[in-house]
């Protein structure tokens, strides 16, 4: 497999400054960046917290960028909502959505303008579905996912393990062949070596696919 290369700390400011520039919804004038020995760090202010989440994405997109510091904040305009309003809000958000995000599953608690996410789904997918849910009410500053995933019962490992293998091989039969999956009572375990971030993100994504899966542990590494 060939190696990756890693840019030296002021390519990587560069090509990370860029790519913010470059995102639409992102108003890169509040962000600044700095790279010191490989690690990035993004600070300053944005309006929304939606906002704030593109530019981390954007920056994550960057080859090259394998670890990064989160320090940015959001600056509210007048008329934040009150914590009590937010809680409110973000509970008739889940009822407009009964079918992907069960509403009597999630539970919301907010304080400081931070929505804090409780309870069981069945899915990954649902639970992501609730972050999305919430992220785009006016007045947030953060999101903390704490839902969990139930248990499946009647699904063993070596068939999530077979399922996860064949959906990467799939996915991206490149680099499948260098992720291993590892499964313990629901929890997957992926290692190995990839070439990029984008692969070792898409081999996690295909993980939560599975049936069955609660956790997984992305322990795969960048080559190089």
């Amino acid at each position: 497999m060939t190696l990756i290369q890693h840019r030296p700390d002021h390519q990587l400011k560069t090509a990370v400054t860029d790519e913010l520039a470059w995102t639409p919804s992102v108003n890169a004038e509040g962000i600044g960046v700095t790279v010191d020995g490989g690690v990035l760090t993004l600070a300053g202010h944005v309006g929304t917290y939606p906002e704030k989440e593109e530019a981390l994405r954007a920056a994550a997109r960057v080859h090259g960028v394998t670890r990064s510091v989160d320090r940015i904040l959001i600056r509210h305009g007048h008329g934040v909502p009150a914590d009590v309003d937010l809680a409110r809000e973000a509970m008739a958000v889940f009822d407009r959505r009964t079918v992907v995000v069960p509403k009597d599953s999630v539970q919301v608690d907010v304080r400081d303008q931070v929505i804090t996410l409780r309870g069981s789904v069945d899915w990954h997918y649902q639970r992501e579905a609730a972050h999305r849910a919430v992220a785009a009410l006016p007045g947030i500053s953060g999101v903390r996912n704490l839902i969990t995933l139930r248990h499946t019962t009647g699904v063993s490992p070596a068939g999530i393990k077979a399922q996860i293998t064949a959906a990467l091989a799939r996915h991206a039969p490149g680099f499948a062949q260098h992720v291993e999956v590892g499964v313990d009572d629901g929890q997957v375990t992926l290692t190995g070596q990839v070439l990029t971030p984008a692969e070792r993100r898409s081999a996690e994504q295909t993980a939560w696919f599975a049936p069955g899966v609660t956790a997984v542990d992305n322990q795969v590494k960048l080559s190089g």
